[in-house]
């Protein structure tokens, strides 16, 4: 985190005597206060699924938030950190956490869509899953996703987690993607019936089958990982000690220490194969583009039809006041994240300036109308897409890499 930051619950605590495990007095306040953070959620999942009437997708929902804030924050699992630290600092290995997440969930998705649809070669295709078309639009949308991710800081789930922390920057940010899906759903008609309408569905299990989409993505993505772990220039060791052999190791090892990328992308993996058995595939956007879509409808500033997005297959905002199922995996994710961020000492707030704020704000809007045109963001096209073997989840990693890559040549992150 910046030096800038002020933290909380560090050098004002420190005074603490430490025991004999490597515990102090202001470890403990934080790790129960944490612990009753995550309890908390749980109960509310409880209760949500008690006052659902029998429907168990908004506690599931939470639950997977809860557990997603707690893997990113440990994790680090931000995709513009990680892909920052790639290009500039040819620091390569956290790029293992993305490539772990993507084969963990391609195997689990690949034996879900087995039993869903035996014969992938028909013309069906996986209930729910984010198998959207590859066309222009989706490229200009991962592109300007990927650019307003430096001149933010952080993807629209980094901005999540990362507010859990006390990332400030993430609060205009944020409010900038609503600016930003209200954008994409004004320019929605004109993207769709000239491009989007007419642009092919390819999904690998329709040529290649299961069996041989698998094969092929593990091959891709582990000659990929083999790229990774050669070309990395790390020279310390961010992950978990060899040896545990005291009490105080286990706490830092859990709570202190960024878990190994291949560790975090596996769990982000297995969450993401839970989500989509449970309620549907991972994404964090559908609540904030719902909130923008229904403000413009109640002030009557929608086209009177947006062609064709609500058979999109994505997250995609519907018109509804209600807390949708992404937003209880939204407040699960920001409220758990902080649970982890205060055990392990690692929340601090941010200093907002004028110029932060509004670079971060212009970011959220590209990120906003990127996300609204692809229909998603990292977690919902990148992750869930390749996931499920669709080219455009590819398509859209590749091109948010390349709008990465040019923000940062341009120095945009250096813009306050």
């Amino acid at each position: 985190m910046p030096s800038s930051q002020a933290v909380v619950g560090g050098p004002a605590l420190s005074g603490a005597t430490n025991n004999v495990s490597g515990w102090s007095r202001s470890d403990t306040l934080r790790t129960v206060l944490s612990a009753l953070i995550v309890f908390c959620l749980i109960i509310g999942a409880y209760v949500l699924q008690a006052r659902s009437n029998g429907d168990a997708t908004p506690a599931f929902s939470l639950l997977i938030g809860t557990s997603l804030g707690i893997v990113f924050e440990r994790g680090r699992f931000c995709f513009y950190c990680i892909f920052r630290e790639a290009i500039e600092e040819r620091v390569t290995r956290p790029l293992l956490s993305v490539i772990a997440a993507l084969i963990v969930g391609a195997v689990g998705h690949a034996v879900l869509f087995g039993l869903f649809l035996p014969n992938p070669k028909g013309e069906g295709l996986p209930p729910n899953a984010h198998i959207s078309p590859v066309s222009i639009p989706l490229i200009l949308g991962a592109f300007a996703f990927g650019i307003g991710m430096v001149l933010s800081g952080a993807c629209i789930s980094g901005h999540l987690y990362r507010l859990g922390q006390g990332y400030l920057r993430a609060i205009p940010a944020l409010f900038g993607s609503l600016i930003g899906f209200g954008l994409g759903f004004l320019t929605w008609n004109t993207l769709y019936l000239n491009q989007i309408s007419s642009s092919p569905v390819w999904w690998l299990p329709r040529w290649l089958g299961y069996g041989g989409s698998l094969v092929v993505t593990i091959g891709v993505l582990g000659s990929l990982a083999i790229y990774v772990f050669v070309r990395d220039t790390s020279t310390t060791e961010q992950t978990q000690p060899a040896n545990i052999s005291s009490l105080s190791q286990v706490r830092d090892m859990v709570f202190i220490r960024r878990w190994s990328p291949a560790i975090t992308g596996s769990i982000v993996g297995l969450i993401g194969v839970f989500a989509y058995l449970r309620v549907s595939p991972l994404g964090v956007t559908a609540q904030l583009s719902t909130v923008s879509r229904t403000f413009l409808d109640g002030q009557g500033k929608l086209p009177e039809v947006l062609h064709g997005i609500d058979l999109m297959k994505g997250c995609v905002g519907v018109v509804t006041n209600a807390i949708t199922n992404n937003g209880w995996l939204v407040i699960g994710m920001v409220a758990a994240s902080f649970a982890a961020a205060l055990g392990g000492n690692n929340f601090s707030v941010t200093k907002l300036t004028v110029g932060n704020s509004l670079t971060a704000l212009l970011g959220g809007v590209l990120l906003g109308w990127g996300s609204m045109t692809a229909l998603g963001c990292t977690v919902g096209v990148l992750l869930s897409g390749v996931q499920a073997f669709a080219l455009s989840g590819a398509v859209f990693g590749i091109a948010v890499f390349a709008g990465v890559f040019v923000g940062l040549k341009l120095k945009l992150h250096r813009v306050r």
